[in-house]
């Protein structure tokens, strides 16, 4: 049973344990998005994205913020890969940015966009890290959603393009690629939910923006098959419990429903080939002959998003039949308020590796906080290294009974640009001090680079 450290009720600073049971090759890493930190948003010839426009909408994001600047990632890349050389990381997950490619999403290639991919994954290979890329991470080019989005089946040939054409450029030194990152949040949130673009509550668009981004992730596994054939490829999904906020049978059926939009709706047709039985029947009229096959490509791994579980009620008035509802009282929250329960993150890496069997890679897992640093912008952030020592914990204990789990990555090496939340919500291991972009390691980035030495030297019995 895995038990929470000191750190949430106490200063104690959780130790190093050894870590006996992870693989010799298992990979430490940490993990950003483009639209979150690179900033530059319209600079060199990057085209706008859904989210450029959503973020300026009046009351769509905590303070009027926007990515426009972000972590300026964009010009400071090669300091932010010392910060992750100094941490020892063997990886990083990082996305590229669509509309800095191909500022129309298609069509005419930006040769600057491609070029600042190229020397990031060259500082990155001098550093000694092994760069993850991640195709899409929330931020269609504008123009595409001009022309429908995902809910046009056209998106599928557009996902193909672009997925070719970042191929061609990087694969010749990127061996790891994953098509999609938490399909299950950017679908709902955006066409059920409205808290993300396009901000529509319809479910006919929802559910052709399921299967169609189904269909792109089967179009690009086939590409990046045919342009690298020795690439290690996968997808990323969200996967968190879904509980009902109280024990009614009601609430039960929201929970369930919720459950294979959020954790199945991906995951299940990508590896296994079938839609959740829920959800068959509602995206039924836009499958067409053929497409499940196209759907299900193998894959060599699949990445798990996980934080915490989340909550449903029943709802007569959503269309979908559930709402979201926060966690009852009394759990043990982190400071933004998310439920802590490592041994939810031990049984979904269980579950996950038995319902799909493929190696599994923990691509984003972390805790948020409101934080001020002390007089020189230093962070001791004893509260997020409890939450990583209790989780990682938990992925130790999956692994003895029997998870093949061979990686683990933190949300997130930087704060940045969390979505609806905006700056107040902070998950880097590094502080960002936004006015002056100054980078300052919080007691956390000690303390991962620790817990990475003690396993990497072999210190490990």
């Amino acid at each position: 049973m895995v038990s929470l450290p000191s750190g949430f009720d106490g200063r104690t600073v959780p130790s190093v344990p050894g870590r006996r049971l992870l693989r010799p090759d298992f990979i430490w890493g940490v993990s950003t998005s483009s639209y979150q930190i690179e900033g530059a948003a319209r600079e060199d010839g990057r085209g706008p994205s859904v989210w450029d426009g959503f973020s300026h909408e009046p009351g769509r994001i905590a303070n009027g913020d926007t990515g426009d600047d972000a972590c300026d990632h964009y010009h400071r890349y090669g300091e932010d890969i010392a910060l992750m050389r100094d941490l020892g990381v063997g990886a990083y997950r990082f996305s590229i940015a669509w509309p800095r490619v191909l500022p129309e999403g298609r069509g005419a290639v930006n040769e600057a966009g491609i070029a600042f991919y190229d020397r990031l994954v060259d500082g990155l290979l001098a550093a000694g890290i092994e760069p993850w890329v991640c195709l899409y991470h929330w931020d269609l080019p504008q123009a595409l959603q001009d022309r429908g989005g995902w809910a046009h089946r056209d998106s599928v040939s557009w996902f193909a393009d672009y997925t070719r054409l970042m191929a061609s450029r990087l694969g010749d030194r990127v061996k790891r690629f994953a098509t999609f990152n938490e399909p299950g949040v950017f679908t709902l949130f955006g066409y059920a939910f409205r808290w993300h673009p396009p901000a529509v509550d319809d479910p006919s668009q929802h559910h052709a923006a399921i299967h169609h981004v189904n269909l792109a992730h089967g179009a690009a596994i086939d590409v990046l098959r045919a342009y690298l054939p020795g690439a290690s490829l996968g997808t990323i999904c969200n996967m968190q419990p879904v509980r009902p906020v109280d024990p009614t049978d009601q609430d039960r059926a929201a929970a369930a429903l919720l459950d294979e939009y959020w954790n199945r709706a991906f995951a299940d047709p990508q590896v296994r080939g079938t839609y959740p039985q829920a959800l068959a029947g509602r995206i039924a009229p836009f499958v067409q002959e053929g497409d499940m096959e196209r759907i299900r490509r193998p894959i060599d791994w699949l990445g798990i998003n996980h934080y915490s579980p989340i909550y449903a009620r029943a709802d007569a008035t959503s269309r979908l039949g559930f709402a979201w509802s926060d966690a009852p009282a009394g759990v043990p929250r982190s400071p933004i308020g998310w439920q802590i329960d490592p041994e939810a993150f031990r049984d979904t890496l269980l579950d996950a590796c038995d319902r799909y069997r493929l190696p599994i890679y923990v691509t984003e897992n972390g805790a948020g906080a409101e934080e001020t640093g002390d007089a020189t912008g230093v962070v001791d952030d004893v509260e997020r290294i409890a939450y990583l020592s209790c989780y990682i914990d938990a992925l130790e204990e999956a692994v003895m009974l029997g998870a093949d789990v061979r990686g683990y990555f933190v949300w997130s090496l930087l704060d940045n640009f969390e979505w609806g939340a905006g700056y107040a919500n902070r998950f880097g291991l590094v502080r960002v001090d936004y006015p002056t972009q100054r980078r300052i390691p919080k007691a956390s980035a000690r303390w991962y680079r620790a817990t990475i030495a003690a396993q990497v030297r072999g210190s490990v019995p």
